[in-house]
């Protein structure tokens, strides 16, 4: 009775890893399309690639950093420190998502403080 049991488990170990990199190149194909569209200016759909791109793989770093970009400049900044909470969590040593988080906290915090004047 455990030798079929073990085999479907061991069946599924094997497949896992492939299913895992089947989404994360589908995911990396969403963030791709979405850099092309930002950088023509349609944000709109740089968004909603982003979004797409972490409903199929919430581990995907750099695709939650896209997101917490494209919030930002969307001006929902709560959104956007969240993202790059979540990309930082997934990947602390990505020295590009630090970078951009710093930036954005430096700004987010320098208006906060203008506008409580």
């Amino acid at each position: 009775m455990r030798r079929p049991i073990l085999g479907c488990v061991l069946a599924l170990l094997a497949i896992a890893p492939a299913a895992f990199a089947n989404q994360r190149s589908e995911a990396k194909s969403q963030v791709e399309f979405g850099i092309k569209v930002a950088q023509a200016g349609l944000w709109n759909e740089a968004l909603y690639r982003w979004q797409k791109a972490v409903q199929i793989d919430p581990t995907y770093a750099q695709a939650w950093n896209n997101l917490a970009i494209a919030y930002e400049h969307d001006g929902k900044f709560e959104d956007a420190a969240k993202a790059y909470q979540k990309a930082l969590e997934l990947d602390p040593k990505n020295l590009l998502i630090r970078q951009n988080y710093d930036l954005f906290k430096e700004i987010n915090d320098r208006t906060k403080r203008r506008s409580s004047k």
